[in-house]
């Protein structure tokens, strides 16, 4: 499917220059038609009167406006075969609120909600159960292989896969760098649920957040006055 937006390119290009010699075409039997209406009125023709044919400015115009055409459905086509190939990145509230198609292949993220981790195997093929969280809402995600050694409760994640009746199906699993990595996407996710300000510091441990709140963290990251000296 890589090869997608340049086979979609090319049959834009080759379908440019038909419209275009079909427009030359057209063009050139118009002018025959009219020279042909011409000869045949010439004797009605009022003497001195110019005979009726397509300047060269008009044929240039209609010439412009087909290759503008053409260009424009060739780069619809490229466009159109290059949104097929992009993965999105959705939140579990995203999830929620509007599911993604079924054959739409996304990336979910968020963290990996302790507790929620389940292992078991079919057969020789080691599947894993586990929730994902933005803070808000929560999806199951169900994969088939061996997670990444960096893959932990508590922590950010990134899920590859399609959305199906039963949960989250995903091809692939993402927990790169260490443990304190974090996609750009699930710390905006955070943010936005209000379960995470990074001026108060790290995000906080997903087990944390039922009873965790920015301004708690705020409060916990505060720094401390110093205590009074003692009078006596």
């Amino acid at each position: 499917m890589t090869h997608l937006p340049y086979i979609l390119a090319s049959y834009g290009l080759f379908a440019g220059m038909a419209l275009v010699l079909s427009v030359g075409a057209a063009l050139r039997l118009k002018k025959a038609r009219a020279r042909l209406a011409t000869l045949e009125r010439t004797s009605s023709r009022p003497s001195g009167a110019p005979p009726y044919s397509m300047t060269r400015k008009t044929r240039r115009l209609w010439l412009i406006i087909a290759c503008v055409a053409c260009l424009g459905a060739a780069a619809a086509l490229m466009l159109r075969a290059f949104s097929s190939d992009i993965v999105f990145f959705v939140t579990p509230s995203q999830v929620a609120t509007k599911p993604p198609p079924a054959d739409r292949t996304v990336r979910l993220g968020g963290m990996v909600v302790a507790g929620s981790v389940k292992r078991e195997k079919h057969g020789e093929t080691p599947v894993a159960r586990f929730d994902v969280t933005d803070g808000q809402a929560a999806v199951t995600v169900r994969y088939e292989g061996i997670l990444p050694d960096l893959f932990r409760e508590g922590q950010s994640v990134v899920a590859v896969g399609t959305m199906q009746k039963d949960g989250f199906v995903a091809s692939e699993v993402l927990a790169k760098h260490d443990e304190t990595y974090m996609p750009k996407e699930v710390a905006e996710a955070l943010k936005k649920s209000g379960k995470w300000d990074p001026r108060f510091g790290p995000p906080p441990s997903a087990a944390s957040w039922n009873s965790m709140t920015v301004q708690d963290a705020k409060k916990d990251l505060s720094p401390k006055e110093p205590a009074a000296p003692s009078t006596n």
